[in-house]
């Protein structure tokens, strides 16, 4: 078996043009499907418009008729979308056993889609045939070529699934093909082959895509794909953790057109991440799918779907996640900086990613130093640095961790240094909870500090022990630093780090804090959960004064002085 290559010589010699492959997005159906997504019209018009100017060539919209959010869609898309690269496809199935296409209520919906695309998914494994549609081998087929025929005839585009092809292919490959032959004759564009369940391992892939490409498509190992009149594409789930890799060994076979969605949604265990198939593709095997600039969009189009979508973006996704490139192990940071590719597999710029250096327990001296960089802080020793890393790990042994939580980090590098000031220093604090009559629960701080030579104890209510202590330490203090009025907490995570201890276990506080411009997080760690809040909140107040202070230095020093009259 001879597989394909993404790019041939022309007749002067010279390398051609890398192979186009086309990208066929799923992620407003298939995506939907996935457990905890849920994107309303709205959320599917800006992501369709986002997946046009990235340069996606096909975007599924839904399936008519199936509920009125894919209604609506289809209506609106038709005055509210200027796409200016993409054709947006409708999706559905093909006609009832024994009933014509115009007389099928669901495929008189695909054509009042008004989609310039229609996407048909039939059935190519008997077992669907005679158990799930409950007709015969012949009239399955007849379903098909009538349906495609009917659409085609209607100026659609057709791109027919071949539902379940490769489990169809294996119980009876002789039937399956004459499926897509079936669909062939009525006139498809584009088939694509499905592997609905996701059972399918990348060799299975591959020989059945050469079938197909040889039989059906009649070419031969020597002859380029670009030369079939019909496209071959490629659907793949990923229940075995192989949807991308099943993507590129069809590809190799000669497959044209990849099917998926952003970020791997999708029933079950999802579909095909499009994230991951569009740089390896790109990247790696030397295809063209999107313009090198729009690549560089991948990690911020990931987010992007995924804020939409209301999930938390996979920090450990590839190519675009946070800790795609974080490397976190002294021995690895000593190699990236010397050579930043010595731990890379790409450059994480290419798709908008960035490489970033984590410190933990497991650090060498160069996270500390690169961190130290990082912050600006430039006078610093070697040995203050290695101090640093030595309360770290002490610290982390205790409870703490601080990959998550470079405000921390940052504060433990300053407060090394001799000249260190501190903008307040705690003296004491107390904590009350109370349940009143007809008011529930009740909290209550008193907070002692000291800023500079003065002494201030103040007291505040809040709805918890740790908010009233927020409260009152701002009473405190804001009268110093009154910029602190535009922080606020925008999470608190409360982790357990020793179950087995019970009520006396150590637990790790994170605090997520904002001004409006930037974030931050700190960390704080005890066996009381207080003591571990109010490190984590100090350290957060503590860090907004010390870098606000220093940003307001820098923006004055850049102002124009007024010209004296």
């Amino acid at each position: 078996m001879k597989a394909s290559t993404s790019s041939t010589t022309n007749t002067n010699g010279q390398p051609a043009k890398p192979t186009r492959v086309v990208i066929y997005d799923t992620t407003l159906r298939d995506g939907t499907q996935g457990e905890g997504v849920s994107l309303s019209c709205d959320d599917k018009l800006r992501i369709a418009r986002r997946l046009d100017e990235f340069g996606v060539d096909y975007i599924e919209g839904g399936w008519p008729g199936s509920n009125p959010k894919d209604m609506e869609f289809f209506e609106r898309a038709q005055s509210e979308l200027n796409l200016k690269h993409a054709r947006i496809a409708a999706f559905g199935s093909t006609c009832k056993a024994g009933i014509e296409p115009g007389d099928d209520p669901q495929v008189q919906l695909l054509i009042q889609a008004n989609t310039p695309v229609v996407t048909i998914f039939g059935k190519t494994w008997e077992l669907h045939v005679t158990e799930v549609l409950r007709t015969s081998m012949e009239e399955n087929l007849r379903m098909i070529r009538a349906t495609v025929q009917y659409l085609k005839q209607h100026g659609k585009e057709i791109v027919y699934d071949a539902e379940h092809f490769f489990d169809g292919f294996k119980a009876n490959p002789e039937y399956a093909l004459s499926t897509l032959q079936a669909a062939i004759l009525g006139g498809a564009g584009t088939i694509t082959l499905c592997d609905t369940n996701g059972g399918c391992l990348p060799w299975e892939i591959e020989e059945a895509v050469e079938v197909v490409r040889r039989e059906v498509l009649g070419l031969d190992d020597e002859t380029p794909p670009t030369a079939a009149q019909v496209n071959l594409g490629i659907h793949a789930h990923n229940d075995s953790e192989t949807g991308v890799a099943n993507t590129l060994a069809a590809v190799r076979q000669g497959a044209r057109q990849v099917q998926g969605t952003i970020n791997g949604y999708g029933e079950r265990c999802g579909n095909a991440n499009l994230v991951s198939i569009i740089p390896d593709l790109q990247l790696k095997m030397g295809y063209a799918l999107v313009a090198p600039e729009k690549l560089g969009q991948l990690t911020e189009l990931s987010r992007f779907v995924s804020e939409l979508a209301n999930l938390s973006p996979d920090t450990h996704q590839p190519f675009v996640g946070s800790s795609a490139f974080a490397h976190k192990g002294g021995t690895h940071v000593n190699a990236v900086v010397k050579h930043v590719m010595s731990y890379q597999h790409i450059d994480p710029q290419v798709v908008g990613n960035e490489t970033r250096v984590l410190v933990s327990e497991l650090s060498g001296k160069d996270n500390i130093a690169v961190k130290r960089k990082e912050f600006g802080l430039s006078d610093l020793s070697r040995e203050e640095e290695r101090q640093v890393l030595q309360q770290i790990k002490e610290l982390e042994n205790a409870g703490f961790a601080f990959e998550s939580a470079e405000a921390s980090v940052e504060l433990l590098l300053r407060r090394i240094h001799k000249d260190y000031r501190t903008p307040f220093e705690l003296i004491d604090y107390t904590t009350n909870v109370d349940h009143r009559s007809g008011r529930g629960a009740f909290s209550e701080a008193t907070v002692k500090v000291q800023v500079g030579d003065e002494i201030f104890h103040e007291v505040a209510e809040g709805n918890g022990p740790v908010n009233a202590m927020n409260l009152a330490l701002r009473k405190a203090i804001q009268q110093f630093y009154p910029r602190l009025g535009e922080v606020h907490l925008t999470d608190y995570k409360v982790r357990i780090l020793d179950s087995k201890s019970g009520t006396g276990a150590m637990v790790r506080v994170l605090i997520d804090s904002t001004d409006g411009e930037r974030s931050w997080t700190t960390v704080g760690a005890s066996t009381n959960i207080i003591e571990a809040s109010w490190i984590a909140l100090a350290d957060g107040v503590e860090y907004f004064i010390l870098t606000d202070g220093e940003r307001q230095q820098a923006q004055q020093a850049t102002e124009p002085v007024a010209a004296v009259a």
